[in-house]
């Protein structure tokens, strides 16, 4: 650790001390530690598959775009599957119970901060959940191990047995709309913290990007942390460049809280 960055871990840990609402926002940097590449890093998965392709209209629309769709996932759900929390996962947790966090909002589909000990209830997940299979007509769950095990057995996704519609991971795709009530829980929060955390995130995927300027714009200090440089670094309180989990494992240890596998 540098002395710039030990120093930086300090104020960072003493602006948590004296917060009384504090937001914490994850992106994919969060989640690579624990294995599960950055769709957008190279090697990642948006290497193998054409992100136009895999739109919410063509998914609609195209039987050949859900059949491309399904194979996406079915590599998505295999990299993804038996992925642990890792230290910035456990470090968070560590904070909500140590009664520091009012709320976690995500861009990722992991699930990994609910597996990490955070409270369901106060995770915002804006692009959904790939742990979940969703009619798009009522609504009805499937469990995704059935659809993956179908698509590994090389059978087509059927429609949905209660209603006939189709049946789609429950996340967001490029061209459908965020959860409207997620999202605006999460614009409650933002506006309403008093410390707002970005790890993890190149802060250029909107809407969620602009939730960190809508938390600085109402009065709260904005930390960013992230191996590269953001869009929103000139606006922020703070900036730490590095690994999140070394990072945040290391904020912890400096307010005396342990990590809870």
């Amino acid at each position: 650790m540098t002395a710039d960055n030990k120093d930086k871990f300090k104020t960072l840990a003493d602006w948590i001390r004296e917060s009384k609402r504090v937001v914490v926002f994850t992106g994919a940097g969060i989640s690579t530690e624990s294995g599960i590449p950055d769709f957008r890093s190279p090697g990642g998965i948006w290497d193998r598959f054409d992100p136009s392709e895999l739109s919410y209209p063509n998914f609609v629309s195209n039987q050949g775009s859900r059949k491309k769709y399904w194979e996406f996932y079915r590599e998505n759900w295999k990299e993804s599957a038996g992925a642990e929390p890792n230290r910035a996962h456990l470090a968070i947790a560590a904070l909500e119970r140590n009664g520091r966090i009012t709320a976690v909002i995500t861009q990722n589909i992991d699930g990994l901060h609910q597996t990490a000990g955070n409270d369901p209830e106060i995770v915002f997940e804006l692009h959904g959940t790939m742990w979940e299979v969703r009619c798009l007509s009522c609504n009805s769950l499937y469990p995704w191990k059935e659809i993956y095990n179908l698509l590994e057995k090389g059978e087509y996704v059927h429609n949905c047995g209660h209603c006939g519609g189709l049946l789609k991971p429950a996340t967001v795709s490029f061209g459908q709309s965020l959860p409207v009530k997620t999202l605006e829980n999460a614009q409650r929060f933002s506006t309403n913290c008093d410390l707002f955390l970005c790890i993890g995130s190149s802060l250029v995927v909107y809407p969620a990007a602009q939730l960190p300027e809508l938390a600085k714009n109402s009065g709260a200090k904005l930390v960013i942390i992230n191996r590269e440089s953001t869009p929103l670094d000139n606006i922020s309180d703070l900036v730490i460049q590095g690994e999140a989990g070394d990072v945040m494992s290391g904020v912890v240890e400096i307010l005396g809280l342990a990590l809870i596998n």
